[in-house]
Order: C-alpha cells, then structure tokens, then sequence
C-alpha cells in the first residue's frame, strides 16, 4: 500500500502495528519500510524536493509552484520531450532544445531508486550529455511505478523494456546539495554535479 494512502487510515492500525512491533522478537531482522517509504526518505534526506501528487490536476498545481517558486514564468526551458511540452503549454514558458541561457530543465526519468534516493536517468532524457551540462534546477517528472528498489533492478528494467535497443548514457543522480564533507562517490555517480531537483510524484498504483 502507497504511504500516502496509509496517512488517511484510522489510528487504530496504528496501535495494532506498535503492539505487533512489541510482539517481534529482538533477534528478528529489521522490518524494510515499504519502497516509497524508503525512497522518500532517501530523496529528501539527500536535500530533493518531493511534490506528490494524487492526479493530473495536482501534477499542474504542483509544476506551477515550482515556477512561482523561482520566478520561473516567461523563461527558457530545456525539454526534450514533446509530450511533457504538450503537457505544461499552460505556462508561458518557451521550451528549447538549447542548453545554453535556460532557467531549468523539464524532463522525465527511467526509475527512482528506493535504496539510495537517486534518481535513474538515460539517454532517452539526457540525450549524449552529462548532468553538468544541463541547467542546476531540475524539474523531473515521475510516476509511482517506477519506483525500484535497487539500481541493479532499475537496469534490469530498462533492459527490459528495451529490448535489444538499450539506450545508452545511464546516469544516476542524487547530488542534491552540497554535502558537508566530501563522500566518496560510486561509480555510476562519479563526478556528477550538485542539481536542485523537485521530483513530481504522479500516484498510478
């Protein structure tokens, strides 16, 4: 069950979990939070912006404090996709394919990955360039379902889907502040840039 459905239950269900904690022996594992759990807290702790959404409707109103947000009406706009184009012309913003001079970048993703809070990008977004080359706001468009556990998952679904086609230039990103001290980076997110990134969460499950 999505977690955001879960805020709407009774308290009750809350009180029989605590009680049913109680009942597990301290020996048993740990229980894993469900993915969207996981990944929410992943995300956020690493300093991504989170905007749910329960239907189209808020997919908009969300999009459109992002702009309010930042001033962002009446600018540029890196977007590849001429769906998400055809999705936001509400705006008055003027899509590019440009990068140079945009405010932001519009763009959808392959997964969102539960474990770390990266999010799993290809060349089906980002083309052949690398996240620096794109502008440091990020406006990324995903839906419940494509959330994964692992990044190893989220290959498995790309190769998948795609067949023998498989897109090249797989990228994660979760560098979404400037972190304290310098950690060591993993392979796949080597040298990646710090971006700020609002993921808008569509619920299709």
């Amino acid at each position: 069950m999505s977690i955001f459905k879960k805020l709407f239950k009774k308290s009750s269900n809350t009180e029989s979990s605590q009680h049913d904690d109680m009942e597990r022996s301290k020996y048993m594992p740990e229980e894993k939070l469900p993915l969207d759990e996981r990944f929410i807290h992943n995300f956020t702790r690493q300093g991504g912006r989170f905007l749910y959404s329960l239907d189209e409707n808020e997919v908009q109103a969300n999009f459109e404090d992002v702009l309010v947000e930042h001033d962002f009406y009446e600018t540029s706009v890196l977007c590849n996709d001429h769906n998400l184009r055809g999705r936001f012309d509400g705006f008055n913003l003027q899509f590019s394919d440009v990068h140079d001079d945009c405010s932001f970048f519009l763009t959808t993703c392959e997964y969102v990955i539960a474990d770390n809070g990266a999010i799993l990008f290809s060349s089906n977004q980002l083309k052949e360039k690398k996240p620096a080359d794109f502008p440091g706001t990020m406006v990324v468009l995903a839906t419940a379902s494509q959330i994964v556990e692992s990044i190893g998952e989220g290959l498995r679904g790309i190769k998948h889907r795609s067949g023998s086609n498989i897109p090249t230039n797989i990228t994660t990103l979760k560098n979404f502040q400037e972190p304290k001290v310098q950690e060591k980076k993993d392979l796949m997110n080597y040298g990646v840039p710090t971006k700020r990134v609002y993921l808008i969460l569509l619920e299709d499950l």
